[in-house]
C-alpha cells in the first residue's frame, strides 16, 4: 500500500499519527541532515504498523518533507486509526 507521509524533523519525541493535507504525520528527532530524518521516519513508519524496515520503501521525496512510501503487509484499517490520531 502506497502511505503518503509528512514528516516533522526536530520533534521531541518520535511518533507516528494525525493528519497534514491527508498525509499521515511522522514526528522523528532526527534532524533533516543527510538523510537522517528520513531514516527515522523510514523506522517509525515500520513500527507503527508493524512490519520490518525491509518492508517499507521510500517511493518519493527523498528531501522533501512530503513522502511517498510503500509499506507491504500495512492494513487500510491501521492506516485510518493513525490518520484519526
Amino acid at each position: 500500500m502506497r502511505v503518503t507521509v509528512r514528516v516533522r524533523p526536530g520533534s521531541s519525541r518520535t511518533s507516528v499519527g494525525g493528519s497534514y493535507d491527508g498525509a499521515l504525520v511522522v514526528r522523528v528527532q532526527e534532524q533533516a541532515v543527510d538523510g537522517a530524518a528520513t531514516a527515522a521516519a523510514v523506522r517509525a513508519v515500520a513500527e507503527a504498523f508493524g512490519v520490518r524496515r525491509a518492508d517499507v520503501t521510500l517511493v518519493s521525496g527523498t528531501t522533501s518533507r512530503t513522502k511517498v512510501l510503500d509499506v507491504s503487509g500495512a492494513s487500510e484499517s491501521l492506516l485510518a486509526e493513525l490518520l484519526a490520531r
